[in-house]
């Protein structure tokens, strides 16, 4: 069994929020107050700036995590997901011990670097050189240590010409590039890493994200990575924790993860319909009326991979005689797009009829239709636009309904793994031989130098 290094225990992290207009009380702030209460009492009574009156010691307490549990193993990369103050930081911050929490235990087994924020940790007045050794000697490494590593971190960070310039003077992404390498290579047993590489070029990121997998794969080091790139985290991570309004809500593979944050607040709707035409998406001339999946002649979120499967898009038109078409937008469950397709090409499996006339007043439905064993079993989503003269775009509807394909098993006997990608086409094989040849006459390459 992995050794558990952290081990979380309903954790919990509450703040004090202040009404409007209350602050710390403090003799400088009652200096303030008397400065300030002439002033203050003025704008309260003016017509344009009225101020409400606030209650005295009026408080609230806002829980930015709770009951927040969860174990992490000696060697694995965990990606953090979560919408933007669902948590994630606060977390880190507590697993870095930089804040304690409210409630709970947390329990960590190792040495712990962290990088949370562009600068953490440096001293604005110190060179790169120097805070090199200051944050080493933070981390607890002896001077020597630091010395031996010296030479590959300078390397990995690019920062050579600047190495004794004050950091003040520093870039965003030059201190990006000098803290994570100074925490990458200075062999935590545990590195927390927010969202802060994302201030960093692509190919930076790139590096780090590389680092970051030999730490965890050939250092057997434990890795807590916070982004927003969810590629990075399904391509980085072994497991995921996904985090909304500071309580945990799954942890699984990060596929899952990841397809449970993308799809929270879409639901399964594979069927939208707007019924009161002044609120359906659109513009003045043209407005969506539905858009759903359909699937063996039903409504469905749910595809088997082995039938075909339509979009449906029904769209008001209120101006005659408009050029117009429909096109579809494929996503995948990272919002990345797959493909797109549109009602006005020419194809080998028809043309449709109204590509080449005007749209008169009324009720349309357009309908594209995916032939079976063509998606993968994976999570989509779908976008819609209708264009005018084939060019310049009406209006887009994104994330307009999403559905799901499963294997119903037709496959299985033919590879029992899972198919990589985003689609699974059945494409047109063809296999001869070239030659006939003697199998006692052929000699491994490898054996013949």
């Amino acid at each position: 069994m992995s050794e558990t290094v952290i081990r979380a225990r309903n954790v919990g992290k509450k703040y004090r929020i202040r009404a409007a207009g209350q602050r710390h009380q403090g003799f400088r702030h009652l200096l303030e107050d008397i400065v300030t209460t002439p002033w203050r009492r003025f704008r309260k009574n003016s017509p344009s700036t009225a101020v409400p009156e606030l209650k005295e010691g009026e408080k609230t307490d806002f829980w930015a995590l709770r009951d927040v549990s969860f174990e992490i193993a000696r060697g694995e990369v965990v990606g953090f997901l979560g919408r933007n103050g669902a948590g994630k930081s606060t977390l880190l911050k507590i697993l870095s011990r930089i804040t304690e929490p409210t409630e709970g235990r947390i329990e960590i087994a190792g040495r712990v670097a962290s990088l949370l924020e562009v600068g953490t940790g440096f001293h604005p007045e110190l060179t790169g050189r120097e805070n090199v050794y200051l944050n080493g000697t933070i981390l607890g490494m002896s001077r020597r240590e630091i010395s031996a590593k010296f030479d590959e971190i300078v390397a990995f960070a690019e920062t050579e010409k600047f190495l004794d310039t004050p950091v003040k003077f520093y870039s965003s992404g030059m201190y990006v590039r000098l803290a994570f390498a100074i925490a990458a290579h200075l062999e935590p047993q545990i590195l927390i890493v927010d969202e802060v590489l994302a201030v960093g070029d692509a190919a930076f990121q790139k590096k780090c994200l590389g680092k970051m997998r030999d730490v965890s794969e050939r250092e057997g080091r434990t890795v807590l990575f916070v982004s927003h790139n969810m590629t990075a985290i399904a391509a980085l991570c072994t497991r995921g924790v996904y985090l909304k309004n500071g309580k945990v809500r799954l942890i699984a593979t990060p596929r899952e993860a990841i397809g449970a944050y993308l799809n929270d607040g879409l639901g399964d709707q594979y069927e939208r319909v707007w019924d009161d035409v002044n609120t359906a998406p659109g513009t003045k001339d043209v407005r969506l009326r539905s858009v759903r999946v359909v699937s063996e002649g039903k409504t469905t979120g749910d595809v088997p991979i082995d039938k075909e499967m339509s979009i449906e898009v029904e769209f008001w038109n209120f101006t005659p005689d408009l050029h117009l078409s429909v096109s579809i937008h494929l996503l995948d469950q990272f919002a990345a797009p797959i493909m797109s397709g549109a009602n006005f090409p020419t194809s080998a499996l028809g043309v449709d009829p109204w590509r080449e006339r005007s749209y008169p007043v009324g009720l349309f439905r357009a309908r594209c239709t995916f032939p079976q064993n063509f998606l993968n079993n994976v999570n989509y989503r779908i976008n819609v636009a209708i264009l005018r003269n084939f060019s310049s775009v009406e209006f887009i509807a994104e994330d307009v309904v999403s559905f799901s394909v499963y294997d119903t098993g037709t496959t299985s006997k033919e590879f029992t793994g899972n198919w990589i990608g985003v689609v699974r086409p059945r494409l047109k094989w063809e296999t001869e031989q070239m030659a006939e040849t003697d199998s006692e006459r052929l000699t491994p390459l490898s054996l013949t130098r």
